[in-house]
């Protein structure tokens, strides 16, 4: 666990008793979400504990690491992961919260998550990627260090990939 510095929140990995904080942080930011990415649909919600599981079996296995940020309340203000995890390379996802939005938790929490990909987790290197509408996720990318390397296409329509090397960190 770590404190974030500027913002009243932890960076945990992923536990089963993260499930309904989770859960309620899905549900509570689904439509601005959908703002954003494609949707996950009703069935996300209504097979939820079938999904944490699986996604704790693959942290368990190694191919992912799940993590939340968690307030002072209890209350998720977001999630910030590590999947596909191959040859030292992983892609990095986040999702923030609404009302946590603007205020720097997301690069503070991509912040933390590089140095524990690069030191905990013996990465070598990250990519992301984020559509061109969304200019917020890809300021918070860049001024993580992540660099542009090449055009894609999202559910969203025409994105940028990014990647990280984090020896270069």
């Amino acid at each position: 666990m770590i404190r974030l510095p500027d913002h009243p929140v932890t960076l945990e990995l992923l536990t089963p008793e993260h499930a309904d904080a989770v859960l309620a942080f899905e549900q509570e930011n689904r439509a601005y979400f959908a703002s954003w990415i494609t949707d996950r649909g009703d069935d996300y919600f209504a097979t939820f504990a079938t999904r944490h599981a699986a996604l704790l079996a693959e942290q368990a296995a190694g191919v992912c690491r799940f993590h939340v940020l968690v307030d002072d309340s209890g209350a998720v203000a977001g999630r910030v992961n590590l999947v596909d995890i191959e040859n030292g390379a992983a892609e990095l996802g986040y999702r923030i919260a609404e009302k946590w939005t603007g205020q720097g938790l997301a690069s503070e929490a991509v912040r933390a998550l590089i140095g524990i990909a690069a030191t905990e987790y013996g990465l070598t290197a990250l990519w992301a990627g984020a559509s061109n509408h969304n200019g917020a996720s890809q300021a918070v990318l860049t001024r993580a260090g992540f660099r542009p390397v090449a055009s894609t296409h999202t559910s969203l329509g025409p994105g940028t990939k990014y990647e990280l090397i984090l020896e270069d960190v």
